[in-house]
């Protein structure tokens, strides 16, 4: 299982924020490209980078952080937050990302994803935020009413391989993802689920490498010092 640190990039600063309330923010570093240079160090493949001036606004107001991050380490580095449109998808290939996160855009335009996936094949993800079994957009703050499960099943029949899979209650509360959720993506489609949010502890990505998702990003565990990252690769290691 590949492990994905994150980090959420909002007014050019690493924040987390809690089940994506923009008025619960914790500031954890001014300078998110010493944050990804320290995720390199510690042996990460991986970097998972969200835009949320761009997920909530749909401007981005972080790209000159976001490219410098891409040029200056080695980290494959997959990309989400406000990316709306085929040439916004386009400009981010170009610059060196390795995956464009679809999120709001995704929901009931399938056309569009068939489009993006035709074109860049397994560089496009769709980004799956579930609240109570549906799916919200735009930052979080919108109800959109398609079933989660549903949705998914749809994007893989248009040839989506990857999703990143948050369900909202579990994101920022240390209280563990939501295991049955990714249990049935597993056993149900044959997409490679990402699983996001609740992660708290190493035995936490234990049970999901054993489910058999695809990867586990790791967020306010890693801020908060619940283990290192170090260990999380350890303890998949030993696994």
């Amino acid at each position: 299982m590949k492990l994905f640190p994150a980090i959420d990039i909002q007014d050019k600063q690493a924040v987390r924020l809690s089940q994506g309330d923009f008025n619960q923010k914790t500031v954890y570093h001014t300078n998110p490209l010493e944050v990804a240079k320290q995720w390199q160090a510690a042996g990460s493949e991986w970097l998972h980078v969200v835009d949320l001036d761009g997920a909530k606004d749909g401007v981005s107001k972080n790209v000159e952080i976001t490219r410098e991050i891409i040029s200056q380490t080695d980290l494959k580095v997959q990309l989400g937050g406000g990316i709306r449109s085929a040439d916004h998808v386009k400009d981010w290939i170009v610059a060196g990302l390795d995956r464009v996160i679809i999120g709001s855009a995704a929901v009931g335009n399938l056309p569009f994803v068939a489009a993006l996936v035709q074109a860049y094949g397994e560089k496009i993800c769709i980004g799956v935020d579930a609240k109570n079994g549906k799916v919200a957009t735009h930052g979080w703050l919108t109800d959109s009413g398609v079933d989660a499960f549903e949705f998914c099943q749809q994007l893989e029949k248009v040839g989506v391989q990857t999703v990143v899979y948050t369900d909202i209650a579990k994101d920022g509360m240390m209280q563990g993802p939501n295991f049955e959720a990714y249990e049935k993506l597993v056993r149900e489609t044959n997409l490679q689920i990402i699983a996001s949010g609740g992660v708290s502890r190493l035995e936490d990505l234990t049970r999901l490498a054993e489910i058999g998702v695809y990867g586990a990003i790791l967020g306010k565990s890693l801020y908060e010092g619940a283990f290192t990252l170090e260990e999380a690769i350890a303890c998949l290691q030993e696994g």
